[in-house]
């Protein structure tokens, strides 16, 4: 009788998925090595080749193609049978900052529910200092911010890197305030605008304030304002206007993880989420 390696089979699946032996044994939690002695043998016991590795690319073969749907299905029979073991509802609450969450969230969400149903995640969507206080709290098990200040935990996702962004008609007349619209001040990134404004000894002044991101976006988006956003969260329409308006450079930052999470299940889940985010940038970028 055939019998399956369940964490035989979730390498397989997590290198299909993730296209790449480097990242799925990142979000394993194993080596590149370990991930591929799984998969042969694996592929051993059945007969059959389920993945295709080149130098330039990792596809599935055409067993795999027909094997993968199966193989998701298994996992998930077998999680909810471990997970029938015990008697606690599996959750974690997941902090993203306004600043990080770009359209991609979603997506990445979906691939982490679709790997793992069973989990429970409660996603909260705030300023990073606000989450930083709320995880510090334990009222949340992961955050994913903007680094604050000089703290130094957790684990960095990728730089972030931000620019003055206007429309192409944005009109500023020089020796004037420089209008923006910004976020409450409790924002960090608010700080940070006003903060190199005020070193570089340009005056300002917030013709927006508050009223959450999209207004922030509506106001620059209208022509309006101009605000410092994520180069890869500028508003559609927008251009980079530092070097029109002689604006100071602002400072770039990094993406960083931090988390509370010590269960397996659970912090695969989420190396699945970072791994995810960070191939997503990388192929933004």
């Amino acid at each position: 009788m055939l019998w399956l390696d369940a964490e035989a089979v979730r390498n397989f699946v997590m290198v299909a998925e993730l296209q790449s032996f480097t990242r799925a044994a990142d979000a394993l939690g194993s080596t590149q090595a370990a991930v591929s002695v799984k998969l042969k043998r694996l592929e051993e016991r059945i007969g059959r080749k389920l993945i295709e590795r080149t130098p330039r690319r990792v596809r599935l073969s055409a067993d795999g193609a027909l094997f993968i749907d199966s193989a998701r299905a298994f996992l998930t029979a077998h999680d909810n049978a471990v997970a029938g073991l015990s008697c606690g509802i599996r959750r974690f609450a997941l902090g993203i900052a306004g600043h990080v969450a770009g359209p991609e969230v979603t997506t990445l969400l979906a691939r982490l529910n679709k790997h793992d149903p069973a989990l429970t995640i409660e996603v909260q969507v705030d300023n990073s200092s606000v989450l930083l206080d709320a995880f510090d709290r334990g009222k949340l098990d992961a955050a994913i911010v903007r680094r604050e200040d000089d703290r130094r935990d957790g684990e960095v996702l990728g730089p972030e890197h931000f620019g003055w962004f206007a429309t192409p008609d944005f009109h500023h007349r020089q020796g004037e305030p420089i209008r923006l619209a910004a976020l409450a001040p409790a924002c960090g990134v608010r700080d940070l605008a006003t903060r190199t404004l005020n070193d570089a000894g340009i005056p300002w002044v917030e013709v927006f304030l508050g009223g959450g991101s999209s207004v922030v976006t509506a106001a620059v988006s209208a022509g309006l304002a101009t605000a410092v956003f994520s180069s890869r969260l500028a508003p559609p329409g927008t251009v980079e206007i530092s070097r029109k308006f002689g604006l100071p450079e602002v400072p770039s930052s990094e993406i960083v993880l931090h988390s509370t999470l010590t269960d397996r299940r659970s912090r695969e889940a989420l190396r699945i989420l970072a791994c995810a985010f960070r191939e997503h940038r990388a192929t933004a970028a």
